[in-house]
């Protein structure tokens, strides 16, 4: 397979794919790799094989299209290959890759990680109940099935993709039994200066709601939801309104429903550049923490670049561009004079993110957010501990994620952290009396993705190892 190229590129997403894209237009051989089988990310995801025929939408032509230049491109594109392993060797770097059970090892000059952004859900009692999905992994279900998460469905969440899910439930052809999000009227109108630069998206938006409110789903401004019931399956979940900080306050309402879409953001995906050496620094306007970096995608360490949200979360359009600057960052760094395209695409990328990141500030979390966590609600599902177990740990001085970590493996399980560390994180800063912005995400290890024993155990004859004989008597 793979042994050796010029650039490798982790993550086949709007960043990923067009840095990949820029850099082979300069003549130099490019590795992009993806733990999903089609180039596109979670933004342009690829439709199912088995969906003949389906309406197009904005997401899936900007697929086709990336998947399509792809195609003719220079580019290897390699899909259904997981990292697990990021080394830095004398040369450049060593990706550690699983590919069809088996583990192998791609030697890049220079490495472009753009591994995106991952779905943050508050726990709230009851919210591992079957029937709750992310926001996030909602629109997986839509993009590349078309299937439905129920057939009655409350929404809930912050920022615009709790209204593009249930636009997406209605045209196809669900029931929305009403959408509840921590957001004001007052903060989206907060946002509209940054909207106006997107006259297209803010259009899309403005129709999702009149469509919402034409259809007679009700819209609850300043509320969350509080618990979800059923034993088997969701039944029905109870909401209440927010405080200015989001506090849970008054009376108890009750929606039914078969099904809850929830999420409250998106933060960067950070592990893979930990992996790879780089420190990380708090942006709470970028969405927590995220790898330091410099301009144009390039870190301080050499042939080391980064792009996409997984160093802020800025939006595809500008996740888009900044993968074209991060790909010509690295082919400058293998010799090449790209500052003058650099120039002219740098002023197309602040525009961009300045959309983008007025989204993401409609999911900075207040303090009354953590107040959704009630004692006995699980935090670490893999684990099944409650935030009773992890408040008892940090009291019992476990200042930090790691030390709750080796305490009590909360983050050690398949998710890797993904579901309880920030919460944790929370927690301890709630309790120590600081902000999130001192308590840094636990120390990554490889594997950075669940690795088969056997892939790494390699090929080898059980007969044919050197077992010496037992020892006389």
């Amino acid at each position: 397979m793979m042994q050796n190229t010029d650039i490798a590129v982790i993550g086949a997403g709007p960043a990923g794919a067009n840095a990949a894209l820029t850099a082979a237009r300069h003549s130099l051989s490019v590795t992009l790799l993806d733990e999903q089988p089609t180039a596109g990310g979670q933004v342009w995801r690829a439709k199912s094989t088995a969906i003949l025929d389906a309406p197009n939408t904005p997401e899936t032509v900007a697929g086709s299209r990336l998947r399509q230049e792809i195609d003719d491109s220079l580019v290897t594109h390699i899909g259904a290959a997981r990292i697990w392993q990021i080394e830095r060797s004398e040369k450049g770097w060593n990706l550690y890759v699983l590919r069809q059970g088996r583990s192998e090892v791609l030697h890049a000059r220079a490495l472009i990680i753009a591994t995106g952004a991952r779905e943050f859900v508050q726990p709230a009692p009851g919210w591992t109940t079957p029937g709750v999905l992310g926001l996030a992994g909602a629109t997986a279900l839509f993009k590349q099935e078309m299937t439905l998460p129920g057939k009655r469905t409350i929404v809930s969440g912050t920022g615009p993709l709790v209204f593009f899910v249930a636009s997406e439930i209605r045209r196809l052809g669900g029931e929305v039994a009403a959408i509840i999000t921590p957001n004001s009227r007052g903060d989206w109108l907060r946002c509209l200066p940054a909207m106006v630069s997107r006259p297209d998206l803010l259009l899309r938006g403005a129709r999702w709601i009149a469509d919402l409110i034409l259809g007679g789903i009700p819209i609850w401004w300043r509320h969350a939801v509080t618990r979800v019931e059923g034993q088997t399956q969701v039944a029905s979940i109870e909401f209440r309104k927010l405080t200015a900080d989001w506090s849970p306050t008054g009376p108890a309402r009750r929606v039914e429903g078969d099904s809850l879409c929830l999420g409250n953001g998106l933060l960067p995906a950070t592990e893979a550049a930990q992996l790879a050496g780089l420190w990380l620094e708090y942006s709470l306007q970028l969405g927590g923490w995220v790898p330091c970096q410099v301009a144009d995608g390039g870190t301080d360490i050499g042939g080391l670049f980064l792009c996409g949200d997984g160093t802020g979360i800025r939006g595809a359009a500008a996740a888009e561009i900044h993968g074209r600057l991060a790909g010509l960052s690295a082919v400058q760094h293998l010799g090449a004079d790209t500052r003058a395209e650099r120039d002219r695409l740098r002023a197309a990328f602040h525009r961009a993110a300045r959309f983008g990141m007025a989204m993401t500030s409609l999911g900075i979390p207040r303090p009354g957010l953590l107040r959704l966590t009630t004692d006995e609600t699980i935090v670490c599902r893999c684990e099944s501990l409650s935030r009773t177990d992890i408040a008892a740990e940090i009291s019992s001085g476990a200042g930090s994620t790691n030390a709750v970590k080796s305490g009590l493996r909360a983050g050690m399980g398949p998710c890797g952290g993904k579901f309880c560390q920030t919460t944790v994180a929370r927690m301890i800063a709630e309790t120590e009396g600081c902000t999130e912005a001192d308590v840094p995400p636990p120390t990554p290890r490889p594997p950075l993705r669940p690795v088969p024993v056997a892939a790494l155990a390699g090929d080898f004859r059980y007969s044919e190892l050197p077992i010496p004989k037992p020892a006389p008597l």
